[in-house]
């Protein structure tokens, strides 16, 4: 079986912003009635990423200060110069780069309905450009019977 939902998240302004999903997620697998699977954890977006961490405020600080430095917001970038950019003022060339790095996607294997999440593992969207809703898609495969 497959099933797939649609989440909306709203960002804020504060970039990288780390927005903890895990319980939305283990929500709609949850809901799905699947047993034995996985769940894809897919951003919409191109400067939007889904990444695994730990919810540690310091580990979020050490990312955010690494993704500033490898792809810094004032950076010499040719997409500062893309015509969408030039007109909205909103060059974001450096998220687009940062969010090569982290991946727009993450799968996670369900076991008895359950995510099999390691111990300090939560499930993050990552904010990269500026505030607004963001999209993520759950797609959960699997079956209904746990396999013995």
């Amino acid at each position: 079986m497959v099933i797939l939902r649609k989440i909306a998240i709203t960002s804020s302004d504060t970039v990288p912003e780390f927005i903890d999903i895990t319980n939305r997620v283990e929500e709609e697998v949850g809901k799905s009635g699947i047993k034995i699977g996985q769940a894809l954890i897919f951003s919409q977006h191109t400067t939007a990423a889904i990444v695994i961490q730990e919810p540690e405020p310091g580990v979020q600080k050490d990312l955010q200060e690494l993704l500033s430095k490898i792809a810094p917001k004032n950076g010499d970038y040719k997409h500062t110069f893309a015509p969408d950019h030039i007109k909205d003022g909103m060059p974001n060339a450096h998220s687009h780069c940062q969010h090569a790095l982290l991946g727009a996607s993450q799968t996670i294997p369900i076991v008895d309905g359950q995510l099999m999440l390691g111990q300090y593992q939560r499930i993050f969207l990552v904010e990269l450009d500026r505030s607004r809703v963001r999209f993520v898609i759950i797609q959960i495969l699997g079956d209904m019977k746990q396999s013995s």
